[in-house]
């Protein structure tokens, strides 16, 4: 098959052990990201297989009305960024593995890295030493203080067992289902939403982003938060409402340190959240490295053999089968 895959930035994907699973296939890798879909469509015009980096693109009528070779995309996890009905109408099968199983614990591992980050002031005493100044100011201790974790999931109990191990408390919100399920698993579930947002250190969220969830964190929530608090976001930027974040660390009175954006890649140096001093930036790197892009990737690749053989799996529109 003729496969193409797309925003392969730092062309990763060729020196991974997984990409031997292609070796009997027409492979173009694209390391650059194209969001125009006419443009796309001229550059994928012979594909019969395309490749999905999570959610850097988004796969709609516009393009794929364009493709008459392409037959499959392949990728894994969520897919809110792929029409499903236009791959349907256009005889596309989208193969996804769900990983129900399987945690993100590169996610997981950053959302640490991220906290403890912030709370230990690494960017600007890194910046001052290389400065030649020496030390830049005085963090702080995590050990004793409450992790909020907003989203009762694979990823966020895995962050929960990583901040235990640092002497942090830890407490739980979320939707009616994810709180009873803590609350019965025997965790710490606070009287109310406010409650929650006030008394945790640290508010880190861990919610898949679709319709009821976009906006899930409003103004009120960060403003419940008490000063000197954290917000970490490395799930999505559309979970906060748009513009709340901003308005309120314009304020000076929370921090954040956010992995996510609304637009992606984020290239505006001017933005808030990138110039602010009480926001950590990072360019959604939750889930970017080698360990977990191999284990992705084998996932997807072996899609794209099943289809070749004849024998799709993780169909999340079989019907185009038919």
């Amino acid at each position: 098959m003729k496969v193409h895959i797309l925003d392969d930035w730092f062309d990763t994907l060729r020196n991974l052990p997984c990409f031997d699973l292609l070796k009997d296939h027409d492979v173009t890798v694209w390391t650059d990201h194209e969001p125009d879909p006419d443009r796309l469509a001229a550059r994928v015009q012979e594909a019969q297989a395309l490749v999905l980096f999570r959610e850097r693109t988004t796969i709609g009528a516009p393009l794929l009305d364009q493709l008459p070779n392409l037959r499959l995309i392949s990728q894994r996890s969520v897919y809110p960024h792929v029409d499903v009905d236009a791959c349907t109408r256009n005889g596309v099968l989208l193969c996804s593995n769900m990983h129900s199983d399987t945690p993100s614990f590169a996610a997981a591992e950053m959302t640490l890295a991220l906290i403890l980050a912030s709370f230990r002031q690494l960017p600007q005493q890194v910046a001052s030493v290389r400065a030649g100044t020496w030390q830049a100011g005085v963090g702080r201790t995590l050990r004793g203080r409450t992790l909020g974790l907003y989203g009762y999931g694979r990823i966020g109990q895995a962050v929960a067992g990583y901040a235990r191990a640092i002497g942090m408390q830890v407490q739980w919100w979320g939707s009616d289902d994810g709180r009873a399920r803590a609350l019965a698993a025997g965790e710490t579930v606070p009287a109310d939403r406010d409650t929650f947002f006030a008394t945790s250190d640290v508010v880190s969220l861990h919610v898949r982003l679709k319709p009821a969830t976009r906006g899930i964190i409003s103004a009120a929530d960060l403003a419940a938060m008490q000063p000197g608090a954290l917000l970490v976001n490395t799930s999505r930027a559309g979970l906060v409402a748009p513009g709340a974040l901003e308005e309120e660390i314009a304020l000076g009175r929370i921090f954040a340190a956010v992995d996510v954006f609304e637009t992606e890649p984020m290239r505006d140096s001017t933005h808030p959240l990138l110039t602010h001093a009480n926001v950590l930036p990072t360019p959604h790197i939750g889930y970017v490295t080698e360990d977990e892009f191999d284990m992705q990737f084998t996932d997807i690749f072996t899609q794209i053999n099943a289809f070749a053989q004849g024998a799709p799996i993780h169909m999340i529109n079989p019907e185009v089968l038919d």
